[in-house]
Order: C-alpha cells, then structure tokens, then sequence
C-alpha cells in the first residue's frame, strides 16, 4: 500500500506515515498501537518499494493530495529499530534509500539500534530528524523491552554528534514524574538534543480526576498547563526548544508543528488541518487540495454508509471546510479551546 494518510491528518501537520513492521518488542504497557491490534506478532509491514514510489512522487487514494515533498513520519506504529530489525533488515534498505534520495523525514524509536555505526553510518548522510522516545528511569519498568533510559540519553548523545537532529519525545507524560523530566533537562542539552516534545498519557478507561476529550481519557489542562510552562522555561534556560504533542496545548510549543522540523531546509509539512485553523491560523489550501477527489484520507474519520461515494465527489479542501463548520464545538474541546 506504501505511505499512509489517515484520521491524522485533521491534527497533524506531518500526516504521512510508515512503518516498516507490525507490531513490535518493546512491550510498552502503555503502547496506544494495542488498542488496534496484537502486537506481540512482529511482522513486515511497508516495503522499500513502497517508500520509493511515494518518493518519486505516486500518490495514493489517500495521499493524493499532495504534491510537495511532504517530509515521511516513519515509525508511528512501530520501531523500525526494534531488535528484530538487525535480522529482517527492512529499515536498512530504507535507510539505504533515503541516504541517495536524501529525501526528508522523521523517525520515531526507542531501539538501540539506531546507534549501531552500520546503522548511524547512514543515518548521517540522511536528510532527517530523529526522535528518540524517553521521559524519564521510572518509566523503565513499563518499558520491559527497550533500553533504560540511562542508555537511551547515552544513544541521543551518539546521534547529536552524528545527525542533523535529535529531538527527545517525553511522551506519553504524567504529572507523578515531573521533578525527574526537569531534572534530566540539562542532562538532554548537554548530550546535545535540540528540543523536547511532551504530550500527557491518554488511558482507555475513566479514572478520577480525569476528562474525556475525544476517544480518550486525558488529564484536564489545568494539571498539564503548568507542568508545560515549567518544562518549555526549562527547555529554553538550557537552549532547547519546545514543542507540545499535546493536542489541546499545541500551541504553547516554539512551533505548531511538534515533530521539531522547524528552520530546517526542505521540510515543508501541511498546515492546512483543523489544528492549525481551530487555533486561529490561516493556513492556505493548495490548488491540488481543491480538487475533486483528493478526499481520501477522511475515510477513517467516517465509516458510515455512502460516505466513501461522497468523498469521491469531494475535494479535500471541502471536506476540511466541512468538518470545521459541523462540528466546530467537537474539535475546540479536541484542541484544549474548550474545557
């Protein structure tokens, strides 16, 4: 099927996403991908082939509107550096691939393979940003599979040296571990990470103390705001930028788009979505989004019958529009204007 583009890309200003496997080692407890399906049956997902086409510029029913060099989210799903890889090697060749296209993307791990020099060899010569995902020691015991956190701060510090980027995603966060987070912030910008992602848990079931927002139970604002104000002053007292995933509190990051590709040359992500509108921006559609049939991402959003004959005769501008004009008071609960 190749890249995909799906419910994100209403939200998310980096859409398009692959994963080289399904399901993954690492065992998170906390792991959101379990809610879809099991995880603990690894197997190959997207091919080099596919990433190659998307490269070249073939578009999917669901990519279809886009014609830029969106940079690629690889790794939503699942780690492209998990222990299986060293012996699979599907990531390699796609490391392989981006190193000669020296096309832009981002990738999501936790692996310690990331930092083996056959790996970090190409990785170097790739237009990229990685992020690497750690929050803090305590959080080594819901992550049985990966490296502890200590080795992980020693793995960014390899990548600083060696890659054009390295951003730490503290995420998913909870409140219990806010004094470790600060603390280790001078720790991450002396390994030489330029900025910090945080985005708070999100649990399936109802807890007290906690609000609805959305499919998912959240903390409430009023305890996520000030723990992000502290850590974005800490960030930037040790000249790290930050960055919120935290949908509702986007934008108190240094950049609307979270991943942390802001200044970089050739990474142009798509700010024309509900979060970046709801919140008061004017993000312009490009012609392409205004024609007919470039809907097809919206297809996750509504399973209804007929809804897939209405998306063929839409635009995904259209479809955009009309999602903001229906269910206006929906996406500013879902974007923190409302709570």
């Amino acid at each position: 099927m190749g890249c995909k583009c799906g419910s994100q890309v209403i939200l998310c200003n980096l859409p398009i996403r692959f994963d080289t496997y399904k399901g993954c080692s690492h065992g998170c407890r906390y792991c959101f991908a379990q809610k879809k399906r099991n995880i603990g049956k690894i197997e190959r997902d997207e091919t080099v082939e596919a990433m190659r086409s998307f490269i070249e510029g073939k578009r999917s029913r669901e990519t279809a509107w886009c014609d830029w060099n969106i940079p690629i989210h690889w790794g939503g799903m699942s780690d492209p550096f998990q222990p299986i890889e060293k012996n699979i090697r599907a990531s390699y060749e796609c490391l392989k691939l981006l190193a000669e296209t020296k096309y832009p993307f981002v990738v999501s791990t936790k692996g310690r393979l990331v930092a083996d020099p056959e790996y970090l060899d190409l990785l170097a010569q790739c237009n990229c940003v990685v992020q690497v995902s750690m929050v803090c020691s305590k959080y080594d015991q819901l992550e049985p599979g990966t490296p502890p956190y200590e080795e992980r701060l020693q793995i960014a510090g390899t990548l600083a040296k060696r890659v054009q980027r390295v951003i730490v995603r503290a995420q998913p966060y909870m409140p219990e571990v806010f004094n470790d987070v600060m603390k280790n912030i001078p720790r991450l910008a002396e390994a030489g990470v330029y900025g910090v992602v945080v985005e708070g848990m999100k649990f399936y079931k109802n807890k007290p103390g906690m609000v609805k927002v959305g499919g998912d139970v959240c903390y409430p604002l009023h305890v996520l705001r000030p723990h992000f104000e502290a850590i974005k002053a800490e960030c930037h007292r040790h000249g790290m930028k930050f960055y919120s995933g935290e949908n509702r509190l986007r934008a108190m990051g240094d950049s609307m788009t979270c991943c942390g590709i802001d200044g970089l040359e050739g990474f142009k992500g798509n700010e024309y979505n509900l979060c970046m509108l709801v919140n008061g921006q004017t993000p312009e559609p490009t012609a392409l989004m205004k024609e007919i049939g470039t809907g097809g991402p919206f297809q996750s959003l509504n399973q209804a019958a007929g809804y897939n004959k209405k998306i063929n005769s839409q635009s995904f501008y259209g479809l955009m529009q009309e999602e903001l004009s229906t269910r206006l008071d929906y996406y500013k609960r879902l974007f923190g204007l409302e709570e």
